[in-house]
């Protein structure tokens, strides 16, 4: 064990609570540790981690293997369990759960814009968040995996970012890890924001058209949005500004199960007639500020860019520098020409810190973090060609957030791994398909390990 790893062990916390639900006993638990790892006697941040049991298994918990959840994102607290449902459900027929919250998601010291001006300025917030990438987070997980698993490894589950975390896992930190398992997360690991975006537009402009194909209607609608916000200015109920450029950012949920359906049915009550004319219903503006916000997760626009970065070269609004050679992007264009308005998705772009309320406060922020460089590697490939730890990866067939060839390249080059390859689920595959998606990718693990 490294000086800074036991440094940081020392001073995890202790269980705080444990109430029952039907079906779970939940356990909180709280940790601090290092806000810089290289750092170990520095500052201190807080961690939360929720540990789940099924109640028929309490007795018997401390018999019981340990499954890591770590959430997609980046940006999002792990998910609060009610009951035993979908891949839950399916995990605690064997293991006791713990749910993370990611450094600075959820209770885990969050950073937001209500706490983030606690850190000084601009530049002082900036460098702050430069420490809550995947590698701070893989050692984050292997301090609790100490205090909590007396040393002993335990199995990784990571959802799309989640997944991401999970190689960055393999890379540094092996010896923790009885197995891994990872649902929409493989990252690239040797591709810049650049390519990664690159290849996401493509992916956005297929979505779409499948979405029009299924939805023939939605098409004449969303040019109509389009042509009245070009006209109108339209004020979201959390104070955000609707744009043309915004409202292409509700295609994120064309990467989901059900999303076409949910994009269909809010695109249905658009408008609504007033005594000034058509404007668009609170129905609709309801829904789509609650797609669009980021009050509760900044961080998934303040560091989304940053995960592809390890080159030491700034991102510098990489999503939004490729748009510029998809000009079929172009909505009010789009409509003048009478072609369809293209969806977009998981895309981070600086007009967003003016149209979106909550991000306002933390522009300048966003901005340095933009031009940040020096960003460490995040994987290890060398090591991950001699990997021993059993991995085992669903892939979604043409997944809209994560690029599927990206993904293959990468399963070949960690050795041992083994896929799942499949056009049954999209992104949200390890919700939508429950018990099935998990107990899939614990047999390939199980088959490999035998």
């Amino acid at each position: 064990m490294s000086k800074a790893m036991d440094s940081g062990l020392r001073r995890a916390g202790d269980a705080t609570m444990t109430v029952r639900q039907p079906g779970l006993v939940l356990t909180d638990h709280s940790f601090d540790v290092p806000l810089d790892h290289a750092a170990p006697e520095g500052e201190r941040i807080r961690l939360y981690a929720r540990e789940v049991v099924a109640a028929d298994r309490v007795g018997r918990a401390e018999e019981l293997p340990w499954l890591l959840y770590l959430q997609g994102g980046p940006g999002f607290g792990a998910d609060r369990p009610v009951g035993r449902t979908g891949w839950l459900d399916r995990a605690l027929d064997e293991y006791r759960v713990l749910l993370l919250d990611q450094r600075g998601t959820g209770r885990s010291t969050p950073a937001n814009r209500q706490t983030l001006p606690l850190r000084g300025t601009p530049r002082e917030q900036a460098d702050y968040l430069a420490h809550f990438r995947a590698d701070a987070i893989v050692r984050d997980c292997e301090l609790v995996r100490r205090r909590l698993t007396d040393g002993r490894p335990w199995t990784v589950l990571g959802q799309s970012f989640g997944g991401f975390c999970a190689v960055s896992y393999l890379s540094y930190a092996p010896e923790g890890l009885a197995a891994a398992l990872i649902t929409g997360g493989l990252p690239a690991l040797d591709e810049d924001a650049d390519a990664v975006y690159r290849a996401a537009y493509p992916r956005m402009e297929r979505k779409t058209s499948a979405h029009y194909a299924r939805y023939p209607g939605d098409a004449e609608i969303a040019r109509r949005i389009v042509a009245h916000l070009a006209v109108h200015e339209e004020v979201l109920p959390d104070g955000g500004r609707l744009t043309a450029e915004s409202f292409q950012q509700l295609g994120i949920v064309l990467g989901t199960g059900d999303g076409s359906h949910r994009l269909h049915y809010l695109l249905e009550d658009a408008f609504v007639t007033t005594p000034e004319g058509p404007r668009l219903s609170d129905a609709f503006t309801e829904q789509a500020a609650a797609l669009l916000s980021r009050a509760g997760s900044p961080l998934y626009t303040l560091l989304h860019e940053s995960i592809y970065a390890q080159d030491g070269r700034p991102t510098d609004w990489s999503a939004h520098r490729m748009r510029a050679e998809f000009p079929q992007f172009d909505a009010d264009k789009a409509v003048a020409d009478g072609r369809p308005v293209l969806f977009t998705a998981e895309t981070v772009h600086p007009w967003m810190l003016e149209t979106h309320a909550a991000l306002r406060p933390l522009r300048h922020t966003a901005e340095l973090l933009a031009a940040r460089t020096g960003w460490s590697p995040l994987y290890d490939a060398e090591r991950l060609a001699v990997n021993t730890v059993p991995v085992a990866a669903a892939i979604y067939h043409d997944d809209l957030y994560v690029d599927t060839a990206h993904a293959l390249r990468t399963a070949r080059a960690i050795r041992g791994l083994r896929t799942w390859v499949t056009d049954e689920f999209e992104h949200d595959g390890v919700r939508a398909g429950g018990r099935r998606v998990l107990d899939r990718l614990l047999r390939l693990v199980r088959d490999d390990a035998a």
